[in-house]
């Protein structure tokens, strides 16, 4: 009971926090107010150290948002962790987790910024490393580590900005187009941002932070870690150049066609999941290096809410599963878990841009967007090619875990008692079918219509439809024939390692310098450096000790031979 009460607690701190937030979000947008925030911590003669906090409709809405998910995720871990010896650090670390992010989403300072982003970091690896075995200790290291580049690149951005006169970058962007100093700062956190964000070539480390429990997982990848970096770049937007736009572009649409490809090769739930999410915020950097900051945040919202459901959803079906993530060994789950099936095709059709569903009011509207501006073939391609691989591997995942036939030989103890986990994947249905008009209308007051050709306009739809035939195809297939995909193994391996990039990030950064640190110490350390140093110096001193040890004897001979030697040198100078 006593983790229930902690566990309740802060579900209801969190979830009345939100309402208020959202309150006052919804109040400042149909207002158009910002308040900046100035606390003096110290001043000392005329210098002052002074924390600024900006509060516009933005940073509200997104606070809000966190506010609201991590609320009812940790509601959620309250049955879904049950049992947990270590339940208190758990929710602290998780509390942690939201406080780093409030501090990088109301500050309008790089200083600031860094202290949030830092904690992200931290953080981050003491909940993927939870569990504490050798996979997840592997995945948190890397994790740290990608991290780690992005704080480096901010901690250059800061010692940059120092040209202007201080950290509050805010004030300074309109100044960002007009100098060359900001292009290399506005780089700077570019590459900042694609590694929270996990942009190729960092994308390597977001399928293994799925080593993290469930709810974590739940809650990263909806609005905490991965879209702090979109975030960022939403607030450094108008600062970007042409150049820094286009390599932008080129970075998110590859990585939504990468994370796509890889989703439909993949047989662990939580990973399959994991790459929808990549292939996401690859869609939000591109539609944002098109100049819709406003449409990138819009779908960095929805994307938070069906997101979040979609791993409470597999949370379930993995707890009741026997801790089994594999999608082969699932099937026929609606008939046995009713209700979580519908949470997961609610979200899942979401995530595909189904009508009327969250992610349609976003999704179908970027895609028109993307549509209306000046793209390349290749570029416009690979867009709607990425949109049609999403409904693919959704179709997928519905035929593995929830149409196909029972693949395990027993079933678990199947039931949806925990009234827990039911009602916070409840708030979040309602919000994924409903929030997506409210939003829209709010965000959006006065109605935008979007007019092209017929063809354009029906392209997605058309797009999703052959997706999904695709899709229902690829879960039919099986080994047997002539095993032509035999032929294709290099190409399907190729694919389905996410075009090698975990092996890149991991032994492709520690191969070299682990083999010239073995050449060094093989032909150094043991060779001609332990020869003539250590063992050299060491072997000179025994044998002077052993000449010394003969002297000490006081042998008659000895002294008779060293005699005749004096006596000879001796005649020979005379």
């Amino acid at each position: 009971m006593k983790y229930m009460s902690i566990c309740s607690l802060v579900f209801f701190y969190l979830f009345m926090s939100s309402l208020m937030v959202l309150v006052m979000g919804f109040f400042f947008i149909l207002n158009d107010l910002i308040f900046f925030v100035e606390w003096e911590i110290v001043t000392l003669n005329s210098s002052s150290i002074v924390m600024t906090f900006l509060f516009d409709w933005m940073s509200l809405m997104f606070m809000g948002f966190v506010f609201f998910i991590s609320s009812l995720v940790i509601l959620y871990s309250d049955d879904y962790m049950k049992g947990d010896l270590n339940m208190n650090r758990f929710i602290f670390l998780v509390l942690l987790f939201v406080i780093s992010m409030m501090f990088l989403i109301v500050s309008p300072n790089m200083i600031s910024i860094l202290l949030g982003w830092d904690g992200l970091g931290l953080v981050s690896y003491c909940l993927v490393i939870y569990y504490q075995n050798v996979k997840s200790f592997n995945a948190g290291m890397l994790t740290a580590l990608s991290n780690r580049i992005g704080d480096v690149m901010l901690l250059m951005s800061i010692s940059w900005m120092l040209n202007f006169g201080g950290w509050n970058y805010i004030y300074y962007l309109e100044c960002f187009k007009m100098s060359m100093e900001m292009e290399l700062i506005t780089f700077f956190v570019v590459l900042a941002a694609m590694t929270s964000s996990a942009q190729i070539p960092f994308s390597a480390w977001l399928p293994a932070a799925m080593a993290a429990p469930t709810p974590v997982s739940a809650l990263v990848h909806s609005s905490t870690l991965v879209t702090a970096g979109v975030y960022l770049l939403i607030r450094f937007g108008v600062a970007f150049s042409s150049s820094l736009n286009s390599i932008l572009l080129f970075i998110g649409v590859l990585t939504m066609f990468m994370a796509g490809i890889g989703a439909n090769y993949e047989f662990d739930l939580k990973k399959i999941i994991a790459l929808s999410t990549l292939s996401q915020l690859g869609l939000m950097m591109s539609i944002l290096s098109l100049g819709f900051y406003k449409l990138a945040f819009f779908h960095l919202l929805m994307h938070a809410l069906f997101k979040a459901l979609l791993f409470m959803c597999a949370g379930v079906i993995i707890h009741f599963m026997g801790d089994s993530q594999d999608i082969r060994c699932m099937g026929s789950l609606s008939f046995q878990m009713p209700f979580t099936s519908s949470c997961l095709m609610v979200s899942n059709f979401s995530l595909c841009g189904m009508p009327f569903l969250a992610g349609f009011y976003s999704k179908d509207l970027i895609l028109e967007m993307v549509s209306m501006c000046n793209l390349n073939m290749f570029m416009f391609f690979l867009f709607y090619m990425s949109t049609g691989l999403t409904v693919c591997y959704s179709v997928r995942l519905f035929y593995y875990t929830l149409y196909g036939s029972m693949n395990m030989m027993t079933f678990f103890n199947v039931n949806e008692d925990n009234k827990n986990m039911m009602a916070g994947m409840n708030v979040l249905l309602i919000m994924v079918i409903f929030g997506g008009a409210l939003m829209s209308w709010i965000f959006f007051p006065t109605p935008m219509v979007v007019y092209l050709p017929l063809f354009y306009k029906l392209l997605a739809f058309i797009v999703s439809l052959v997706g999904g035939y695709v899709g229902y195809e690829l879960s039919k297939l099986n080994l047997g024939g002539d095993l032509m995909f035999c032929k294709l193994v290099n190409m399907i391996y190729f694919m389905s390692m996410m075009w090698y990039l975990p092996y890149i990030s991991t032994y492709g950064m520690s191969l070299l310098p682990l083999k010239i640190g073995y050449s060094a110490s093989k032909v150094l350390d043991f060779g001609w450096s332990e020869y003539y140093g250590s063992q050299g110096l060491f072997n000179s001193i025994m044998f002077m000790s052993k000449i010394n040890q003969i002297w000490q004897f006081n042998n008659l001979s000895v002294y008779l031979l060293f005699y005749m030697v004096w006596f000879i040198v001796l005649m020979v100078l005379i």
